[in-house]
């Protein structure tokens, strides 16, 4: 994208090693029906065959990463999943010029706010990943207190999944669908950013109700968005960019692919589309700056040449994946 004058850091990727996202195992019937809308995506997409999930090693899989980063002058990735939070931290230690990723451990669990700490002050992680619709209890639960004070105190970002999750077959129901669910925490919390991301996937209309109300509600634009194929009113690239640039401005839009698997690798066509979208829509060149990169560098603290503000010291156990 250096011809369009632009720096892109990808604000939303799946490091593909470890379990692979997905849940428990649909029925056979559902299965198939999932199967085949996929065979059907990869069509519309002209996707490249799959490879297995974690077929190499993690540090094969990284170098592999790294080379897309390059290949496409990704300035940084930044790996919202991948097999743990250590495991990622592996991954991260190993190109950490281009590389930074998010927590992503169950937040209903015990010890949530200790796997968080060491997750952020030992393994120099930069935030939070959560699928909303897998999460059993409130996100106004008092148990999470702590959890959102000390992000709060460090400023750090909630990357946080609403609306309908997986592809066909996927969650399409439950108590934690809508964004809706974190206004009061978002309330009480304005020093945390909360990133929203596929557009608010489904859920544009809850989304837009929550950034009236607080300031630190932010969107990223991940994905292939097919989900707004499924609305029962015209959506697309153009008009889901446009609303959020008139009621949110564009330091609250963070560009992100949601890549993950080889053989595709970097999800390039997400990318050009959302870059064409933006210039139909006649955006500033420095809005678009902001978008497709500077806001992450913002929101995530990263420095000029990608590297994290935060102090990065390696532990032991990590000590040798420099």
């Amino acid at each position: 994208m250096k011809r369009q004058g632009l720096t892109i850091i990808d604000a939303h990727i799946h490091f593909p090693y470890g379990a692979s996202p997905g849940g428990e195992r649909p029925k056979p019937e559902i299965a198939a029906y999932s199967k085949e809308r996929n065979r059907r995506m990869d069509l519309e997409w002209d996707f490249p065959e799959r490879e297995p999930w974690g077929a190499q090693s993690l540090e094969e899989t990284a170098d592999r990463w790294y080379e897309e980063a390059v290949r496409h002058d990704l300035e940084k990735v930044i790996f919202v999943t991948g097999g743990g939070n250590e495991t990622l931290a592996k991954a991260v230690k190993r190109h950490p010029d281009r590389f930074t990723g998010l927590a992503h451990h169950p937040i209903w669990e015990p010890g949530v706010l200790d796997e968080y700490r060491r997750a952020v002050e030992d393994y120099g992680l930069v935030g939070y990943k959560v699928l909303g619709p897998r999460v059993p209890i409130s996100f106004d639960d008092p148990s999470l207190i702590p959890l959102w004070e000390y992000a709060a105190e460090h400023r750090l970002p909630f990357l946080i999944h609403f609306g309908i999750l997986g592809h066909a077959g996927g969650v399409v129901s439950g108590p934690n669908m809508s964004p809706l669910v974190i206004a009061n925490v978002a309330k009480a919390y304005p020093e945390i950013p909360f990133i929203i991301p596929h557009f608010g996937c489904s859920y544009m209309h809850d989304l837009l109700q929550l950034a009236w109300a607080v300031p630190n509600v932010y969107v990223d634009t991940s994905g292939s968005n097919q989900w707004m194929r499924w609305l029962p009113y015209p959506m697309d690239l153009e008009t889901a960019f446009r609303k959020y640039y008139e009621l949110l401005g564009p330091e609250h839009i963070v560009f992100g692919s949601d890549s993950s698997w080889f053989s595709r690798g970097f999800s390039h066509r997400y990318l050009q589309d959302q870059v064409r979208a933006c210039r139909h829509l006649n955006f500033k060149q420095e809005d678009m700056e902001l978008i497709f990169g500077g806001n992450a560098r913002r929101l995530f603290r990263l420095g000029p040449a990608g590297e994290t503000s935060r102090p990065d010291e390696v532990p032991a156990e990590l000590e040798d994946w420099r």
